[in-house]
Formats: C-alpha cells, structure tokens, sequence
C-alpha cells in the first residue's frame, strides 16, 4: 500500500475546492506592530498586519515583554512537566487567582491552549453529569464542537442565537435531566454577540448549567476586560466562563473560571489537563502582566474601538460589502472561494497588506470573506491605505460591490469527515 498516495490525494482535494492554505513566512518586530517582516526566497519585504488576534497589541506591550524576559531568566525556559507531576509552578498559581478575579469567580485553571480548554472541559463536565444533555449554538467553534462530540452524552443544536428553539429544547428535556448550554459570547467570523442575559433566564428558568466562550471579548470589553458579562454585568449569572490568553492579552494558553468545585472537578479529571505539559512560568508570568495592566487601563479598549468604527465606515462608504458587525471583527463579503484566495494573495504581493481568507470548513459555503481586525496601531493612515488597496483588488478581480447582509446559517458543524474518493487507485 503507497500511503503516502491517500495523504496527497487528500491535499490534492483541497487544491481542487480552493481550499488549500498557504502560510506566509511572518516576523513580528517589537516596536513596530502591525508592521511585519515577511521572508520570502531569501529576500525580505515590510508589510501591514490586518488579521492579527493580538487584537490589542499586548504581545509587544513593554510590561509583559518585561515580565516574560525576567521570569524565563529566575526559572528558565520550560515548566519541567505536567502540573500533576513536576510542572506546577508560583506563576501560575498567581495567574489563575488574577483570572478568577477577572471573572468574579472562586477559581481558575489554566490549560496550553483556548482549544483545549474548551475540548477539556465540556467532555470532562458532560461526562460527570449523569445523563447530561448539551445544548449547542449552531456557530460554536470547532473546539467546543469536539468537546460535545468527546463527552458521549447526547447533544441537541439550537439555532444561533435563538432563543425560542433553545427554549423548546429545554422545555422538552425537562427540569430535572442534567443540563449544560454551550455558546460564545462573540461570535468571531459573523462578529455578532449572544443575547447572554436571556441565555441566563433560561438556564435559570430550566435548571440549567451554562458554559460561555468568552475568547474573542476577553481584554476587549468591560470596565476591567472580562468579555462581554464583564460589559453588561452578568459574568454571576454564568457557571463557567472559558477564555484565552492567545488573543487580546497577547500571549497563549487558554483558561476557565467557576466554582472552586467545577474547577477541581476539571482539574482532576480532564485528560486535556492532566496529561499536557504546563505552561512556562514567563509565559504565565506575561499574561498575568497583561491581565493586569488590561484591568486598570482603557486607552487600548478605547483606540482599538475608535479605529474598528471608523474601519467599518471608511469602508462601508467607499461602497465595499462590509457585514453587519456589533463588534471588533469586521468580515468583507467575497462569497467564492478562489476570488477569496486571489484577493489576499494580491492584497499581499501589490499593497503588502497580509490578510487571510476565511473559507469553509471555518464558514459556510457561499459566505466566504476577508477577516479584518483593527488594533490601537491601525490608525486613519493605514486604514486609508486598506481602503485603498481593497478598491483596486475589488476592481481588478471583479468582485461584486454588493450589500453585505447577514449570511443565513446553512450548515451546522464547523467540522468536516475527511472523503477523499481519489485514494486507493
């Protein structure tokens, strides 16, 4: 057997349907955010970073560079092991008190990523709730879809973001069957945020457990960046709030708060935690910093909204077809996958503007975009030139300047089985 046929067959299906990803070699400067190096055949060229989750610029902030350095030259550069065998260290521990407060909550646990964390927990959670039933936003990301999928316990989908179908769920399980809501509080291709106060009536109403994914909002929104129950006051009315420290904080690694009973609960029985190598003590030491300089200051939540509003109307104005967006994210319509793919590959190689497209598995077929996420750093220069340079690929490409309206929802799972007839011949 050529095995080696099946795994080329397989990316030779996705050259076929346009979505093959192609990684562009990337160095990010101190000091010059969102300007980047990008290496190609030796040569290098300066270009602008649109797409970046460091959505406040915190990964190249002078107090966590500082406590990142400091810290990895007192403990140096690994965490030893597990937490469980030689790995926990005085970093972390101080980094899940401060997330805990963050959160209002009695306890955090930091994982190695914001996929594992909500793979960890949702499994570990369903699994220890005897007969529990998920209930799942149809949006979810693949993360959380793979904790569903990884707890064995049955699951039922709700429409996203509607209320009335999660009811009816609800309602139909019964208040005393083991219950657990799944869903993020920003949705981060769609840029949409739940109605999280009504999600909490219900799981209140019905006797229900709620798990909020908090990824895209943590840093960004409230009066100390604790997401969007941070902003409207609700972070007590959610048993669980799982975030990241990849995004606005700018460094990695993933988290969860709640009652110290789910945490230790968590903590003692996910695989995902037990079994992983812990985080270093200067990454941890980097986040913390972060998290408290994010807790005090406003001035990166205040720039980074000023400059998303006046992307979104620069834009808008010139004719392109924004999406309708509540949040930071701000998608550009394309809705073909190969134009997607030929806009960022000329955004790149003409305007030195790095962008990714965004294509199905990530979103439906039909709705595919450019992803734009503007810092404190893109200031009215920059987005002019974005502006710019989208004009030009737009009308060099032929893409349709037409309204961008919210997408309809056509396909319920971010995951896709692997089929590749081609193998085997």
């Amino acid at each position: 057997m050529n095995y080696n046929h099946f795994f080329q067959d397989a990316i030779e299906q996705l050259h076929d349907e346009k979505r093959y990803r192609v990684f562009a070699d990337i160095e990010r400067v101190t000091g010059t955010f969102p300007r980047a190096l990008m290496h190609n055949n030796g040569a290098s060229r300066e270009i602008t970073i649109w797409c970046s989750n460091d959505y406040l610029g915190m990964g190249h902030h002078k107090d966590v560079i500082a406590a990142l350095c400091e810290t990895a030259q007192k403990t140096g550069a690994g965490a030893g092991g597990t937490r469980n065998i030689s790995g926990n260290n005085h970093h972390l521990v101080q980094l899940e008190a401060e997330l805990a407060d963050l959160h209002g909550k009695e306890a955090g646990l930091v994982f190695s990523s914001g996929f594992v964390s909500n793979e960890a927990t949702i499994s570990t959670i369903a699994r220890l709730l005897p007969d529990c039933l998920i209930l799942s936003d149809e949006l979810n990301h693949a993360s959380m879809i793979e904790g569903v999928r990884r707890s064995g316990a049955e699951k039922k989908i709700f429409r996203h973001n509607d209320l009335s179908h999660l009811e009816s769920l609800l309602q139909a399980a019964g208040a005393e069957r083991a219950k657990l809501i799944v869903f993020e509080s920003i949705y981060s291709m769609d840029g949409d945020i739940a109605p999280i106060g009504e999600i909490a009536g219900l799981a209140e109403k019905y006797n229900a457990l709620t798990y909020i994914d908090e990824v895209h909002a943590v840093g960004m929104y409230g009066p100390r960046g604790g997401g969007i129950t941070d902003r409207d006051t609700l972070s007590h009315r959610m048993d669980i709030i799982e975030g990241t420290l990849g995004k606005a904080f700018g460094g990695m690694g993933g988290y969860i708060t709640g009652s110290q009973a789910i945490i230790d609960a968590v903590r003692s029985y996910a695989p995902g935690f037990i079994f992983t190598t812990a985080l270093p003590p200067s990454v941890a030491a980097a986040a913390t910093a972060a998290i408290r300089h994010l807790k005090n200051s406003q001035s990166e939540r205040g720039l980074q909204q000023r400059n998303a509003q006046r992307t979104k109307d620069v834009l808008v104005k010139a004719g392109l077809p924004v999406m309708p967006t509540q949040t930071h994210i701000v998608p550009i319509l394309v809705g073909d996958p190969d134009l997607c793919k030929q806009a960022t590959d000329r955004l790149l190689e003409k305007h030195g503007i790095y962008i990714q497209p965004i294509n199905y598995p990530t979103v439906p077929r039909g709705t595919e975009r450019l992803r734009i996420t503007p810092t404190p750093f893109h200031g009215d220069l920059l987005i002019d030139e974005l502006r710019e340079a989208l004009l030009e690929t737009w009308q060099a490409l032929g893409i349709a300047f037409t309204e961008a309206k919210k997408p309809a929802v056509v396909e319920t799972t971010r995951i896709i089985p692997l089929t590749v007839s081609k193998a085997g011949g």
